[in-house]
């Protein structure tokens, strides 16, 4: 009988072989997971829009009489005549407002008899609106034409005493550009007694715009 022998590292070569070869394929399949994953490409666009500004808006205006009296009205008589005096109010800003004038500052003289109540009182203001300015081409460039006062179209903004006008009196809106000329008028009530005589009042009015929401 014949016996064949084999030896220990002929036995053991398998059991080595296997794990080399687990580990070979193992750290393959990881490399090619990793490929898989990190060579994946994704699609991509952008646009931009450079140097944008931002800036405010501006409210102001012009007063064709700023510092001075709109009219001084001497001498008046009860029931006389009413005087006069113009101003152009211009809303020089870039952005609407919404215009007021207002009267404050007022005072009355009483150098005569005691007078029942201030010669203020007694002092009948009005304020017309007589209109926007027109502006046209014409052969040089931008003509303006200033409205004309008493010709059907005016508005009245305010009829009363001058003591009275204790709120602001709503002008509207002027939009940018926009030029309205004012008539105020001064008489003397008719009721005016001879306790008046000699006496005065002075006050000033103010213009204030707001922006138009």
């Amino acid at each position: 009988m014949t016996c064949t022998f084999e030896s220990a590292a002929a036995t053991r070569r398998p059991l080595i072989r296997r794990p080399k070869r687990t580990l070979a394929t193992l750290a393959l399949g990881l490399t090619a997971l990793g490929v898989a994953v990190g060579s994946g490409a994704d699609f991509s666009a952008q646009t931009a829009n450079p140097s944008n500004t931002f800036s405010a808006g501006a409210l102001s205006m012009d007063n064709s009489r700023s510092g001075a009296a709109i009219l001084s009205a001497t001498n008046l008589k009860p029931g006389g005549t009413e005087q006069t005096g113009l101003v152009d109010i211009k809303n020089t800003g870039s952005i609407d407002g919404n215009f007021t004038v207002s009267r404050d500052q007022v005072t009355s003289s009483d150098s005569g008899a005691q007078n029942p109540t201030p010669f203020a009182n007694k002092v009948i203001v009005s304020i017309l609106d007589c209109g926007k300015a027109r502006i046209d081409n014409g052969p040089y460039g931008p003509e303006q034409h200033d409205p004309t006062c008493g010709d059907g179209d005016d508005q009245v903004r305010y009829v009363g005493t001058l003591g009275a006008q204790n709120a602001p009196i709503d002008l509207g809106t002027f939009h940018a550009g926009d030029q309205h000329r004012y008539l105020f008028g001064a008489n003397l009530d008719p009721s005016t007694g001879n306790e008046y005589s000699g006496d005065g009042s002075s006050a000033r009015f103010v213009f204030d715009a707001v922006q138009k929401p």
